[in-house]
């Protein structure tokens, strides 16, 4: 990084930071302890929309940490990495979390991070998602929320749709050799770019997709359960960063630009843009996990019933305790 990116980064983020209020010393939780740790690891994933994760470094420091660390994760490894403590913290697919807790990580989801990012990109005759029987249709990462709106029209995913979830299934979709394309940022905006096919279904406007958390944030269980002020501090944190996201977006993208963490300026603001980054102000994540858990119960996708999801694998303490304390 240039010593001007550098520079333009650090006030971007200054700037950012004085506009949530964290530079006041009222700020951070002035009555609470001081965080039990001063190092704290981030996952560091290829996804846009992931962007308060990315944005929330002053924030975390004026919450007591000096240390932040982004670590490079492979999404499909993320609950995985999470479980073993190489990350302490990181955002997923809430169905991802779902399934990493199902399979026994030791991760609890502590927070939701963002409503709908995801597009249901088509070619040809198909109009709705009933029209894809039959059809050959391509998911980045495991196949669970295309799995999850096919069912709930009445197919039978495992039947009735020839599942592609390959890592170049968004270049087969633009090459014709899909039907269909569930994307996500920066995905969305390439396919977009490239006039590749045509949408049918946002999950940020369409239910019931909409009226839950698409992704969320969890923890290292032994780091939660040891750290709990340093957990508090951190999910303090992403939902200021996500705030910022709603409130000044093209800030927000260049610090993503500049961080590092996406090359483009353009489909960085877009995609702040669209995803609704304000929803934790009136969404329930605990109604979010019971959602999904218990479609993805239903067809046979995890074990474990939607409650001893969220009793073995869910902590929402802090995130109430905060909605509280930053609405007022």
């Amino acid at each position: 990084m240039t010593m001007t990116q550098t520079r333009r980064r650090f006030l971007t983020e200054l700037s950012l930071a004085g506009a949530a209020g964290v530079l006041s010393p009222r700020c951070a939780g002035a009555a609470e302890p001081p965080p039990e740790t001063t190092t704290v690891r981030l996952a560091k994933e290829p996804v846009i929309c992931f962007a308060p994760q990315y944005v929330c470094e002053q924030l975390l420091r004026a919450e007591g940490f000096a240390e932040i660390r982004y670590v490079d994760i492979a999404i499909p490894a993320n609950s995985e990495e999470l479980g073993r403590g190489h990350i302490d913290f990181a955002s997923l697919l809430s169905l991802d979390h779902i399934i990493g807790i199902d399979r026994g990580a030791p991760i609890t989801i502590v927070s939701g991070v963002h409503g709908g990012c995801y597009e249901l990109f088509v070619h040809g005759a198909v109009r709705a998602i009933a029209d894809l029987k039959g059809k050959r249709v391509g998911e980045t990462g495991s196949a669970a929320l295309v799995s999850l709106m096919a069912a709930w029209v009445g197919l039978d995913p495992r039947k009735d749709l020839t599942l592609v979830t390959d890592a170049d299934a968004t270049e087969q979709f633009a090459a014709g050799k899909l039907d269909a394309h569930l994307a996500f940022p920066p995905e969305v905006q390439e396919l977009h770019a490239r006039n590749a096919g045509q949408v049918i279904l946002k999950t940020a406007v369409d239910r019931p997709w909409s009226q839950y958390f698409c992704c969320s944030l969890a923890a290292n269980r032994e780091f939660a359960a040891r750290q709990p002020v340093a957990t508090k501090r951190v999910i303090r944190a992403f939902l200021k960063a996500a705030e910022l996201c709603a409130s000044a977006p093209e800030a927000a993208a260049r610090l993503l630009v500049d961080g590092g963490f996406t090359p483009r300026y353009d489909y960085a603001l877009q995609t702040i843009n669209q995803v609704p980054y304000d929803l934790w102000r009136d969404y329930d994540p605990e109604d979010t996990i019971r959602f999904y858990a218990l479609r993805m119960h239903e067809l046979g996708m995890i074990k474990r019933d939607p409650k001893r999801i969220l009793a073995e694998g869910t902590d929402f303490r802090f995130f109430n305790e905060l909605k509280r304390e930053l609405k007022a």
